[in-house]
Formats: C-alpha cells, structure tokens, sequence
C-alpha cells in the first residue's frame, strides 16, 4: 500500500471512530456535570455543545459535532507556555516549581504554603502563574508569545483573545491573585503581581476551535517538532511535558484520567481537552459541562471510547 493510500485507510477508520462517538457520546453532553459559572463569562455556553477533533503528524485534521466552533481555552494554554519555556531556558524552570500532582483543588492554597510557595507542579493554577512569570520575563510578553504561538502552529490568524472572558476572569480572579502574592512573599515571582496576573488571565481567555487546538498540539505528539519541521523541544524535552500531561494535566483526577483514557492530556474549565498520542494523533475535544473536579464529563468519555475502540493509549 502507497503512503497517500495508507494515509487513506487511516482516515477513513479514524472517521468512523469519531462518527461512532459522535453517536454514542454526543448526546449524553450536557446531561452530567455543570458549566464554570464561577467565570461568569462562560455560564452561558450551551452545556450540550460537544466536538471531536483529530491531527495526524501531516496536520490533517478531521472532526465531528461542533469542532468548528471557537471556545474559551483556558488551562490548555499552559501547555503551551509551559513549552516554551522549557524551549526557551530547558530544566531550570523546575527549580520553581515540581513535577509531582497536586491531589488537591487546583486553586488550592493550602498546599502551596506547606511547600514553601513553589507550587507542586505547572498545570494547576500556581503552577501556571510561575511559568508565566518566567515566560514573561524571557520574552516580554508572555500573553503574545501563547497566542502567537498558537495562530503559527494551527495556521490560524483568527486565534485571538476573548476580552470579555478576560475581563471576567480579572473580576473574579481573587483566589488567583492569593496564590500569586503567597508565591511572591516566599520570593517565587520575578514580576510585579498584578503584571503577572494580567497576562494569565488574558493567556486563559484566548478562543481557538477543536481543529486549530489539535493542531497546535500536533508538536508533542510528533515528539517536539513544529508545524513547519522546525524542532521547538528535543525529544526528551517533548516525553517530559508529555508525561507531565498524563501526571498532573487533569487536576486531582489525573489518576482517573490516566486510567479512563490513558493519553497524556490536559483539560480546562471552559470544557475542552487536549490529549496526545505520541507519534500518531493531537486530540481535542470540547464540551462544557464539568464534573466536580473541573473536567469534561462527555469530554473524558468521549477521549476514553477513542482509545477503547482504537487500542491507542500509552500503556
């Protein structure tokens, strides 16, 4: 079989894997869990709202229910800042912060002061507030480098910020902003607060669909290189951020994600999850009813019947 031919046959399964999601997961969204009304600019997204999409190491991408539709990405994005770090500076992020899960909320403050202010890991809420600070530091504009990033890596100049997300988020963000002057009186901000802050919030607001966030994703699943061939982490860089996703990437249910699903994958409260099988798929999908650890209720279900029907997991 040609490669356009076995290109082809993966297509067309991979199609009917995702149409039979559709079919068997689609109609349960919305009928568990709730949507982030503590961000009251995401209340208002219809519960029921539910999209599939998958990236092969071409970039070809197809999908299913509403993976055209823009949504707030909000804790995906520390994927990418995380990333770009790590391109930037490699380990010595990790001296501000750890790699372990939380196992707690991930907006917790009691577990952030019995550490001494370096949070457990980079993709819950402290986490991510000490990456922005020091992507902010590295280049100036930490908010900018995510979304410029992500327009490169999903060919998409649309991807932008949501203003109204942000704003809300910078209204109702005051545990965020105790979890940054905790970490600031131990001495593990390098920027003003309120400077970090803003970024993060405006960083989480930005509004990407299911195809163009499976796309930007694509880099770790083809293990570090970028859209355009060029290689943003080495190979062991790309297996760390990867290993982190599957340890930590689901807040205090990362341990049933992996067992449910078994991909590194990392969710956010506006309900999408981006989940990667190395070497072969980017994965997102999107539906805003959340369970009460902040994760998709048909989003998790509809990522644990792909590796189901499929056989891909990392394990």
């Amino acid at each position: 079989m040609t490669a356009p031919q076995q290109q082809a046959a993966d297509t067309g399964e991979l199609s009917a894997v995702l149409a039979r999601i559709l079919t068997e997961v689609g109609p349960s969204a919305g009928l568990a869990g709730r949507v982030a009304d503590y961000i009251p600019a995401l209340s208002a997204v219809d519960p029921a709202t539910f999209g599939f999409a998958a990236t092969d190491l071409t970039g070809h991408t197809i999908g299913v229910g509403k993976w055209r539709t823009p949504f707030s990405i909000q804790s995906v994005s520390k994927v990418f800042s995380l990333a770009l770090v790590l391109a930037i500076e490699g380990d010595q992020l990790w001296r501000r912060v750890g790699r372990e899960p939380s196992g707690n909320p991930f907006n917790s403050l009691v577990q952030l002061e019995h550490e001494s202010g370096i949070p457990r890991n980079p993709l819950i809420n402290a986490g991510a507030l000490v990456v922005t600070d020091r992507l902010l530091t590295l280049t100036g504009d930490a908010r900018g480098a995510v979304r410029d990033f992500l327009r490169a890596e999903s060919g998409d100049d649309r991807v932008d910020f949501d203003a109204a997300v942000a704003r809300s988020e910078a209204e109702h963000g005051d545990r965020n902003a105790a979890l940054a002057h905790l970490m600031a009186s131990y001495g593990n901000l390098e920027n003003p607060v309120a400077d970090v802050l803003e970024h993060y919030f405006w960083q989480c607001s930005i509004a990407m669909t299911c195809g163009d966030l499976a796309l930007a994703g694509s880099f770790l699943a083809r293990h570090g290189v970028r859209a355009d061939g060029s290689r943003l982490l080495s190979r062991s860089e790309a297996k760390r951020v990867n290993s982190v996703m599957l340890t930590c990437g689901a807040y205090d249910a990362a341990g049933e994600f992996a067992y449910r699903v078994g991909l590194p994958g990392k969710s956010g409260v506006g309900g999408g999850i981006l989940a990667v099988v190395p070497g072969r798929y980017s994965l997102c999908t999107w539906s805003p009813a959340l369970d009460e650890r902040g994760n998709s209720v048909a989003g998790v279900a509809a990522l644990d019947h792909f590796t189901t029907l499929t056989g891909l997991s990392v394990f």
